[in-house]
């Protein structure tokens, strides 16, 4: 089996998210990587949603827009996803209720009906079904386990086999990116998380809120404009601190984005974008945040954005984000997205890089004098918290001399305060990564992408390249501030984005001063795949 995509369509609340995770885990255990990811409706029941797994011989870099396979749990969305499905696909079509209430005594089992029907459709062994059904109900009631197998048997039964999945020795890390997020973090020592519930970034702070053997105390905000600004107070503290949120969240948050930035005070947003303007499509994917997040706050003052392409990237960029605020004592923000915040990708291995030193806080021993915002070449000062020592700690929101005391100095004080915070940005500028090019060097036409797009442009790139066309990519996955970059002459330039506007390309062009030829955006909610991209780029 190269490469099979299924697609379990219903309702909200018929349980397709169970039939996806019993059918991924059959699939994981015969050794064989698999994506999986959710795209549904704004709602606790009803309405369409799907529950997309791609299986393959190596981990697939992304989603398709097609399906191989198509289990529709009721008639409704077996009409509205009926396009999904490629020519000379299956559809796995049973009376899963009437079989559900046969053998479990209640159509509630019909979803795991529907998984032993697609686990034998694959042709993985009967015998799998059992451990994983008991894994994942292990809390329940013997009887409602057993129930649940009993009908995930008659499914398999009342199935064909249609494919050969077979075995490989393999095992993978199953993950998203907001999970590796969570663990990252905890890895890089942050011990606060405020936030205020938001979709797609509510997963990140009730995974904290789960688990206390992660040692990070989360709290609930009454709104985003409390979450950030006691995001700030634990820092302030001593504390490396962070929140969540999308995108109608940020924009609450942005007054308090300026106080960072004029206290100097390290913090870690996410942002996970979903579609706007206002409310949108809360439960939907997009790429619109870019230039948003990049000039947000008034006044002038250092920040970072970094945007993961996928969860080890994210897990790797968290580490990076919690370092960098900390040294130079400025705001960082994540962009994530619907798409990473819910879709699960496989790796053989999830090597965790070196973890972090706590590089941003002075020794107090080492000082004297103390100022909060004494002046020097990089702008960077001594950051102490307040408790830590005999020396007094002061800040202020206000234009501040080196003590932190308000000034009206517009003389000297001003305008050296004004350098100082725009030193660290040129500091900065030193250190973010070059795009990621992939090849670059033969390339007539460089597709430019930045995030979550990354696995899907390059396998359209690939699929191009088997077709003789000389075509690659560059990858942004940390857009501000940009780094010096030379971009390769003589190649025209496409910019691929889950926008309508090109919030990448208007960037490029002011920043390089380049000319983008197109910009191909997608901005109907759902994920950029390579299959999308066919038939949209000339190349």
């Amino acid at each position: 089996m190269a490469d099979v995509q299924i697609a379990i369509v219903g309702a909200a609340g018929e349980g397709i998210q169970t039939v996806g995770d019993v059918v991924a885990r059959a699939v994981l255990s015969q050794g064989f990587p698999v994506i999986a990811g959710k795209e549904y409706e704004s709602r606790i029941r009803g309405g369409n949603n799907s529950y997309r797994i791609r299986i393959g011989d190596v981990p697939p870099p992304a989603l398709q827009e097609r399906a191989d396979i198509l289990l529709p749990l009721n008639k409704t969305a077996a009409a509205h996803y009926s396009d999904l499905l490629r020519s000379g696909g299956l559809v796995v079509d049973l009376p899963f209720a009437a079989i559900a209430e046969k053998t479990g005594g209640s159509k509630l089992y019909a979803n795991s009906v529907a998984a032993g029907a697609l686990v034998a459709t694959l042709g993985i062994e009967l015998s799998v079904l059992s451990p994983v059904l008991e894994s994942m109900f292990a809390r329940k009631k013997e009887d409602v386990l057993r129930a649940n197998i009993a009908a995930a048997t008659a499914g398999y039964s009342a199935a064909s086999s249609r494919f050969s999945l077979g075995r490989k020795e393999a095992e993978h890390v199953f993950i998203s990116a907001h999970e590796a997020i969570v663990l990252a973090a905890t890895y890089s020592g942050c011990r606060f998380i405020s936030a205020y519930p938001m979709s797609p970034s509510t997963g990140i702070i009730t995974a904290f809120a789960r688990d206390e053997r992660l040692g990070v105390f989360a709290e609930q905000a009454e709104d985003e404009i409390a979450a950030i600004n006691m995001a700030l107070g634990a820092s302030y503290a001593g504390a490396r601190a962070m929140t969540a949120t999308s995108g109608g969240g940020f924009a609450l948050m942005v007054e308090a984005l300026s106080l960072a930035g004029m206290t100097e005070t390290p913090i870690v947003i996410v942002l996970a974008q979903r579609p706007g303007p206002a409310t949108g499509l809360p439960t939907r994917t997009a790429q619109e945040d870019l230039l948003f997040a990049i000039h947000a706050g008034h006044g002038e003052f250092p920040k970072v954005v970094l945007a993961p392409a996928d969860p080890y990237d994210a897990f790797k960029k968290t580490m990076r984000a919690f370092d960098l605020a900390d040294r130079h004592q400025c705001p960082v923000i994540m962009l994530t997205d619907q798409y990473l915040a819910d879709t699960h990708f496989c790796y053989v291995e999830f090597e965790l890089p070196q973890a972090p030193s706590r590089s941003g806080v002075a020794d107090p021993a080492s000082v004297t004098d103390y100022h909060r915002y004494r002046l020097n070449a990089d702008g960077i000062s001594p950051r102490l918290y307040p408790g830590q020592s005999e020396h007094l700690v002061c800040v202020d929101s206000d234009e501040h001399d080196e003590s932190g005391h308000i000034t009206e100095d517009l003389r000297t004080v001003r305008p050296a305060m004004v350098n100082k915070r725009l030193a660290k940005m040129r500091g900065l500028k030193e250190e973010v990564s070059l795009p990621e090019g992939y090849h670059v060097a033969d390339a007539e036409t460089i597709l430019i992408g930045w995030g979550s797009t990354r696995g899907a442009i390059r396998e359209f790139v690939d699929q191009r390249r088997s077709q003789a066309v000389a075509i690659g990519s560059l990858h942004f996955t940390e857009l501000w501030p940009l780094p010096d970059f030379k971009l390769p002459t003589g190649s025209r330039y496409i910019t691929v984005e889950g926008n309508a506007t090109g919030n990448l390309s208007r960037l490029l062009s002011a920043e390089y001063g380049i000319e983008i030829a197109e910009t191909i955006g997608r901005s109907d909610g759902l994920p950029i795949t390579a299959e999308w991209l066919q038939g949209r780029i000339d190349a």
